[in-house]
């Protein structure tokens, strides 16, 4: 039906940006041929069966757009500057190529902010103010790009990563995992360089007390370039004892290993979406707002600031949070088949204006 270039931080190691993007995909259907602008082409061509071209390479990035119908962005947070104002930069410069050559561009489902300097706040405006639809994951996205002075029209959708459907799960290893017979529960962390917050310590202590409590704690790697060194400071933190669950290639295998766990500790946005998508209840750790806003749209608890929090409070706040898995359950999952109806809003809309 469309050819389409995807855009976004893809194929780069971090499992929720690669979420999101095969959410859409799969939301969008068969028929349409993608060209991924990606950090690993021959990764992506294994693993997800899409051709890629390295996201650096402009010459290249032309080509594809000037043969494709439109330009669409999957999701992700990628618009901010809190790493970098390169990234506000780097997109905005891809908007500027395909408007350049008449092409569509689609914002799907996109999470935007913070944006606090001027070069970020300029690039953002100028191209969402260039997009030919804007879908949002939040009303807090949608309310930055009016703050930043968007004029455009802007619609509130859900995370694209809603849309990957849960996976079948094998009779054969049917059934929760344990280690030698504990609940085991996976922490979902990330770098976080901020003054006064040791995430290794936090972490590692409250695996501490996991442990104390009769649960094996888990650490799950989200990103592989950035969380490893998290993930081993953490395990030396104490004494090397914590088991990992390392090098996933793709979010499907994500889903099938936090669709056997008893409890996920989240400071990864997508480790708790993904866990929603398979139907356990996250406790979100909050870093951004971003992740604020998630815990809202699912109903199961605030999400705890990292700025202040002690191993203590977090594992007494799980504590809390699992004796209510059974009824939060319930809740999550009819908060997934909602906010899966809203991204799937976004799509209807993107479908109908790429015919």
């Amino acid at each position: 039906m469309a050819k389409i270039v995807l855009a976004g931080y893809l194929g780069c190691g971090n499992l929720g940006d690669d979420a999101v993007m095969l959410g859409l995909v799969e939301g969008l259907g068969a028929g349409h041929e993608y060209i991924i602008l990606t950090g690993n082409p021959d990764f992506s061509y294994q693993e997800y069966g899409m051709h890629g071209i390295p996201r650096k390479d402009f010459r290249a990035i032309e080509s594809a757009v000037q043969q494709c119908d439109a330009m669409l962005f999957p999701g992700g947070s990628i618009f901010q500057d809190v790493t970098s104002v390169r990234s506000t930069i780097y997109y905005g410069q891809l908007v500027k190529i395909a408007k350049k050559h008449g092409k569509k561009v689609i914002f799907m489902n996109q999470g935007v902010g913070p944006v606090t300097t001027f070069i970020g706040k300029g690039q953002t405006r100028n191209a969402f103010n260039a997009a030919d639809l804007i879908v949002v994951r939040d009303p807090q996205s949608a309310q930055t790009l009016k703050d930043l002075g968007v004029n455009k029209k802007v619609h509130v959708g859900a995370d694209s990563a809603f849309l990957l459907r849960e996976p079948v799960r094998d009779e054969e290893v049917s059934g929760n995992f344990s280690i030698g017979g504990m609940k085991t529960v996976v922490i979902a962390p990330r770098p976080y360089d901020k003054k006064g917050v040791d995430v290794a310590k936090l972490f590692g202590e409250t695996c501490r007390l996991l442990f104390q409590a009769g649960f094996a704690p888990t650490l799950l790697e989200m990103d592989s370039h950035e969380d490893g060194p998290v993930l081993e400071a953490i395990a030396k933190q104490q004494g090397g004892r914590i088991p990992m669950i390392k090098k996933l290639n793709s979010p499907k295998k994500v889903q099938e290993r936090l669709a056997r766990m008893d409890g996920v500790i989240a400071m990864r946005l997508h480790a708790g979406i993904l866990a929603t998508t398979v139907g356990v209840p996250p406790l979100m750790v909050s870093y951004d707002p971003k992740v604020n806003a998630f815990a809202r749209m699912i109903d199961v608890g605030n999400a705890l600031p990292i700025e202040g929090l002690t191993p203590l409070r977090l594992f007494e706040s799980f504590q809390d949070h699992y004796k209510a898995t059974e009824a939060k359950k319930v809740i999550i999952q009819k908060k997934r088949a909602e906010l899966a109806e809203e991204a799937m809003k976004g799509v209807h809309l993107a479908m109908d204006f790429l015919r």
